[in-house]
């Protein structure tokens, strides 16, 4: 131990403090990407030049729409709904829009593309002047957005006396030390397809759900999903479940239901969730059903922890699995999206003091980070409906799930971040399970693996480095929606379409941007193809198994949803 040891404890309470006021962005981290974009920026003459000029033809053009002129307009970027109503287009809320996306356009070009800058401090000031730049739009003031006038004009002013109302309920809300009460209930109104729980330990619950069928696939399903959040996003309302869809097509499903940490578990490591939790579930799941093989799927973090215990699986010749599928999981983090504005090794040593501090990361903390990566659609809409418009929010079940984080254990997650979107561990054969490296190329089984169009967490290109990864066979596809949508996109869901693509071992790899070019693309739900790939990859259907063994050592516990689902 070093003389600076016995010390550590009081830098970590103090990095814990900064991050209960940064949101658990790391100052340092932001200070040192600011110096690194002014120190370049200050040496570039020509580049202020040329932004000084942009910023006089704006300020001309501005002029040019004051004095009812002629002038250039330019159109909100794609995506961006707030300017749409026909109203925005006259008067003085046109002009304010107009300033608002010339400061844009101003701020990106300032910010991006500057010779010597990092790419990713880089990203992180263009995302801070975003955000700067959100806050201020013309939307989010009620004089300048004419939905609000038009709203007080209709309701005598009734908008905003509900907006108060509601503002004043937040605050107390936002004040208290006990969970709001979720719209909708797990176990009650979703997550309500029948079960047990047939094996419970100190990290998981393990569900069974009950045949709908006379006959059943010999091989069972095991779901892992991300611990991130809640397994239910995957049996939400009986319409939109897949656990549900799964077990009325034949399949006998398992799924796994994490735990909520707590300062207990601070030193539970990802490789505790590899044994504790995926392997100790196939054990029941095998055991169980009698089954020598089982058909894996993982989500989102799941899906990556679900490969890493293949691979484990691979090296140590346990050929227990049929299949794995993957949905919208990364297995390369190269690539990982915008969360990678929040991974270095400043804001890691910070994140991990505030984690130290508690023994986990808070659902608040994560909340934060992810609602900022869509501050339009998660912040400031939300907030102009709730108190300038007065609006009553009528969440549905994936909004309402969305309210139900979970902790995140300090060892764990440390360890993840690091690991996958630090140093790319996995990917690159260094990660170490159970104290030995593993290769996601070991893997021979095959792969059905789903990325989504507007996915902000795991962008798709992401998700297709598999196929660079892994040289055996894989069904890539490539679904409409984002992160969750894209997934939840039951059979009859409106506007949902799919392209696949089937890789062969010996095929040749197709870059991202010409993938779509062999790929078949189709309307409608990706779900019937899985349901068909999985069919055909399964032997022939016979008497489902019982819920639990008893003789076994899995005696059915109690009823599905069980307990872990509801701690908060």
């Amino acid at each position: 131990m070093t003389a600076y040891d016995d010390k550590r404890d009081l830098d970590r309470a103090i990095h814990a403090a900064e991050a209960r006021l940064t949101g658990g962005i790391s100052p340092a981290s932001l200070g040192l990407a600011f110096a690194d974009w002014l120190i370049h920026l200050s040496g570039q003459p020509g580049r202020q030049l040329s932004l000084f000029q942009q910023a006089a033809h704006d300020a001309a053009e501005l002029t040019r729409m004051v004095l009812t002129l002629p002038a250039e307009t330019l159109p909100p970027t794609p995506g961006d709904h707030r300017f749409a109503a026909p109203s925005w287009q006259h008067g003085p809320s046109a002009l304010a829009v107009q300033a608002f996306l010339r400061a844009e356009r101003f701020w990106n070009s300032a910010t991006t593309n500057v010779p010597g800058v990092s790419r990713e401090n880089e990203r992180m000031v263009n995302f801070v002047a975003r955000q700067l730049l959100d806050m201020m739009a013309p939307s989010n003031y009620p004089a300048l957005n004419p939905e609000v006038l038009t709203r007080v004009q209709e309701t005598s002013g009734d908008n905003l006396r509900e907006g108060a109302r509601h503002f004043i309920e937040d605050l107390r809300s936002l004040g208290s030390t006990t969970a709001q009460p979720l719209p909708m209930q797990p176990g009650r109104d979703v997550a309500i397809t029948p079960g047990a729980v047939v094996f419970r330990n100190d990290l998981i619950e393990l569900l069974q759900y009950s045949p709908t069928t006379e006959t059943a696939r010999p091989e069972p399903i095991l779901i892992v999903p991300a611990w991130i959040m809640k397994y239910y996003i995957l049996d939400l309302s009986p319409h939109n479940s897949m656990i549900k869809y799964l077990v009325d097509q034949g399949f006998t499903v398992f799924t796994i239901s994490w735990r909520n940490p707590d300062e207990t578990m601070r030193d539970f490591t990802l490789d505790d969730y590899r044994v504790k939790g995926v392997l100790a579930a196939l054990d029941a799941v095998t055991a169980i059903c009698a089954a020598p093989k089982v058909h894996a799927v993982g989500y989102c973090l799941g899906g990556t922890l679900l490969t890493i215990a293949a691979a484990a699986m691979a090296r140590d010749h346990d050929d227990r699995l049929a299949t794995i599928t993957l949905l919208a999981a990364q297995t390369d983090f190269t690539e990982a999206g915008e969360l990678q504005l929040f991974i270095n090794e400043s804001q890691l040593a910070f994140l991990e003091d505030a984690m130290w501090a508690q023994g986990y990361l808070d659902t608040k903390q994560m909340a934060g980070a992810f609602q900022m990566l869509r501050a339009n659609d998660l912040v400031w809409s939300t907030l102009i409906r709730r108190y300038y418009l007065g609006e009553e929010a009528h969440p549905n079940d994936m909004m309402s799930w969305n309210q139900d984080a979970t902790r995140m254990p300090y060892m764990m997650h440390a360890q993840y971040l690091r690991g996958m979107f630090l140093n790319n561990d996995l990917a690159e054969g260094r990660f170490l399970a159970g104290g030995r490296k593993i290769s996601i190329a070991d893997i021979h089984v095959p792969m059905f693996v789903i990325g989504t169009e507007t996915d902000h967490i795991a962008p798709w290109r992401s998700v297709y480095k598999i196929q660079q990864i892994n040289p055996g066979e894989i069904t890539f596809v490539l679904t409409s929606g984002g992160h969750n949508a894209g997934v939840v996109s039951e059979p009859g869901h409106k506007g949902r379409h799919f392209c696949y693509s089937h890789h062969r071992p010996g095929d040749l790899h197709v870059p991202p941007e010409e993938w779509h070019l062999q790929a078949q693309c189709e309307e409608g739900s990706w779900w019937p193809l899985w349901s068909s790939w999985l069919g055909e990859r399964s032997g022939a259907p016979a008497n489902p198994p019982q819920l639990g063994a008893p003789q076994g050592g899995y005696p059915p516990i109690e009823p599905a949803p069980g307990q872990y689902i509801l701690q908060r």
